[in-house]
């Protein structure tokens, strides 16, 4: 048996602003690494926000300039991160999430597979594939969001008998619906590692969608972790940033 020290950087992402998101996430790897975290995980699309159509001009491919600078932040900080961002590979553009370990190298992406299609035009490209990597931790998968919401991706996971799942979340809903918006990512990521059977650590951002059908809505944080059995560790705090220490047992 052995633990793992993760943090759920639940920080404000604001669409658009990535120098202002770099700094945000940098400030939370300083803080994390204080708390001893081994794994730092951060939400969804966090430098660009997510549905912001202005991503097709932005984004970067992987490996480039956003990637690298991910990377050379893991480096200095000596930690692993698990960070959400936009990635563009020709014309396409992926909702994207990364694994790198302390010496910068990118460990495992994973391409969100169930994309929403109608929330920007024009949308994401869906990815298809669902992939553990070992690490000195032990076996990792990655998933994002509303991949958790479909049980042939939750079961695809499963067959690959990860110690553990991280999943960046874009959890946002009307501003009268929270707090209780949280309740459901609570079940959303209990229901998902019980049916995987290894603990899922899910990390929310805290914001607003500024873009498309959903303008308006908030991110409210309340970021969460369960273990394999499906029970909650721990819930990061209501609307605000939080750096929320979670010790994982890995058999």
């Amino acid at each position: 048996m052995k633990t793992i020290r993760i943090a759920m950087c639940q920080i404000f992402c604001l669409d658009g602003d990535r120098s202002g998101n770099f700094v945000r996430i940098e400030n939370a790897i300083g803080e994390a690494k204080e708390k001893g975290a081994d794994i730092l995980c951060f939400p969804e699309m966090s430098l660009l926000g997510w549905v912001n159509p202005d991503a097709h001009k932005r984004a970067c491919p992987i490996p480039g300039d956003d990637s690298d600078r991910l990377g050379a932040l893991a480096t200095s900080y000596n930690a692993f991160l698990c960070v959400g961002l936009a990635e563009k590979e020709g014309e396409k553009l992926y909702d994207t999430v990364l694994l790198i370990d302390n010496e910068g190298r990118i460990l495992l992406k994973h391409r969100k597979i169930n994309i929403l299609t109608e929330l920007m035009t024009p949308p994401y490209t869906p990815g298809d594939d669902v992939n553990v990597v070992e690490t000195i931790f032990g076996k990792i998968g990655l998933l994002i969001c509303a991949d958790t919401f479909l049980q042939e991706n939750l079961m695809r996971m499963a067959k690959l008998r990860p110690d553990l799942v991280l999943v960046p979340y874009g959890w946002a809903a009307e501003e009268e619906k929270w707090p209780d918006h949280g309740k459901a990512l609570a079940k959303t990521v209990g229901d998902a590692a019980k049916t995987i059977g290894a603990p899922v650590v899910g990390t929310d951002g805290v914001g607003v969608i500024t873009h498309g059908p959903w303008t308006g809505r908030v991110y409210g944080g309340q970021s969460v972790a369960a273990d394999k059995d499906g029970q909650i560790l721990t819930i990061a705090k209501d609307r605000d940033r939080d750096i929320k220490m979670v010790v994982i047992a890995i058999e």
